[in-house]
């Protein structure tokens, strides 16, 4: 009969990233305290986000020691979809000016003028 033996990996590990974890947290909880406000506040929580996103993939989800090509099959999709989300993001604005534009121009067509 044979065994499998799978592979362990320190408790120290699990130690570290909770107390990074936790720490994150703590700078995130302090952008809100300060009352940053602006980009810089969003830059703060989007920073803080996927560095605690992406400890917990690698870590705790064993990401890190998969391998490459589960590593592509998880990480790949969600950043087609950020690529997407920013072309329509970008053609959104010029879909907006192209609309009021045209629209701008027949605005007076459809008035009823007084005579």
């Amino acid at each position: 009969m044979m065994s499998e033996e799978g592979q362990q990996h320190p408790i120290s590990i699990y130690f570290w990233i909770w107390g990074l974890l936790f720490v994150l947290s703590a700078f995130s909880y302090l952008v809100d305290y300060m009352q940053l406000q602006g980009y810089l506040r969003w830059t703060l929580i989007l920073i803080f986000m996927f560095l605690k996103a992406g400890l917990i993939v690698a870590i705790f989800m064993h990401m890190m020691w998969e391998r490459l090509a589960i590593v592509y099959a998880v990480l790949v999709p969600p950043l087609v979809i950020l690529v997407l989300i920013l072309l329509m993001a970008l053609e959104g604005d010029y879909t907006l000016l192209v609309r009021e534009t045209f629209f701008s121009d027949w605005s007076n067509f459809f008035t009823i003028q007084e005579h």
